[in-house]
């Protein structure tokens, strides 16, 4: 659950991982708080949240830099401004959504793991490239963020781990995904989200899989490429990082089917359509940005530079 207004619900062991991890100080949140909202209300260009929630986690997600807090945010609503096909129509009433939704690509596992962290499981081969748009499996992907962002506050003292089941991963789907679709997603998800990711696990690695993770490594930064952990077809591997009741029942796990969980997802996220709907204001408006406006082409670079990414 969220924090109320000025107070502290966390527990005695989060707040000190937040202490000594995070360079929280319960002392000085409320004013490094205020000092943020006070500098997003400065800002022509930027229509921001001010909200206690969201800036505390952007403060969490960058251990309590200002400098760096305010960077993530200004980075983050430039992005929303300069990606409607990530950030507009972000309706949980659209059908398009519903059913990739429904598809239980990508949903967040219940529980943590040992050390605490939430762990998101993937099913990347899931998708058929011929009836999903590419920009709309990442535009669900981070309205699932956002939701688990609203309704768990632990994750952004702990962290994230991400499990992927790579079956049915096929180059068909890698050649659906545009080069410089992938680097708007990592460029946004990587400077523009307060994420504190801690590993990545992949099972079930086909061929394909080599192409799809030879287009992301290079946009991956160096601590994470040495927090990649591939398992094979060995699902035991994987569960030595995380228990296997945390699992869908089709990988012998107790946490219900992958529809049951997917469906339980699309419900939050229908508890939060008013959430989405007002949040397309919240974003950067560049012809009010003092000084020179940013383009797509300073955020994310221009096309030609992504063909080193070709896969063979």
């Amino acid at each position: 659950m969220p924090e109320a207004e000025g107070s502290c619900t966390l527990s005695p062991e989060l707040l000190r991982i937040a202490r000594e991890e995070l360079n929280e100080d319960p002392r000085r949140r409320e004013k490094d708080i205020q000092a943020v909202r006070e500098w997003l209300l400065k800002q022509p260009h930027l229509n921001a949240r001010t909200d206690r929630q969201v800036i505390l986690r952007y403060l969490r997600g960058c251990k309590f830099s200002l400098e760096r807090t305010k960077a993530k945010l200004d980075m983050y609503y430039t992005c929303k401004g300069a990606l409607p096909d990530m950030f507009q129509g972000r309706d949980p009433q659209n059908p398009k959504l519903r059913s990739i939704i429904k598809l239980g690509l990508m949903f967040p596992l219940p529980g943590y793991d040992p050390q605490g962290r939430k762990v998101i499981f993937g099913r990347l081969g899931a998708w058929d490239p011929s009836k999903h748009k590419p920009e709309d499996l990442f535009k669900a992907a981070g309205m699932l963020f956002d939701v688990m962002f609203l309704e768990d506050e632990q994750i952004t003292i702990t962290g994230i781990i991400q499990a992927n089941d790579m079956t049915g991963l096929t180059l068909k789907h890698v050649a659906a995904l545009p080069l410089p679709l992938i680097k708007r997603v990592s460029t946004t998800w990587q400077e523009g989200y307060p994420f504190r990711p801690k590993g990545v696990h992949y099972i079930n690695t086909p061929q394909a899989f080599d192409a799809l993770f030879n287009l992301f490594k290079p946009l991956m930064r160096e601590k994470m490429k040495k927090r990649v952990h591939i398992h094979g077809s060995n699902i035991e591997g994987m569960c030595k990082f995380f228990s296997r009741e945390m699992l869908p029942a089709e990988y012998g796990g107790s946490a219900g089917t992958i529809q049951e969980i997917a469906d339980e997802w699309l419900r939050k996220m229908d508890e939060h359509r008013a959430w989405f709907l007002q949040d397309e204001k919240h974003k950067a408006d560049e012809s009010r940005r003092p000084g020179k406006p940013k383009t797509t082409a300073d955020l994310f670079g221009t096309e030609g530079s992504f063909r080193k990414l070709d896969f063979d």
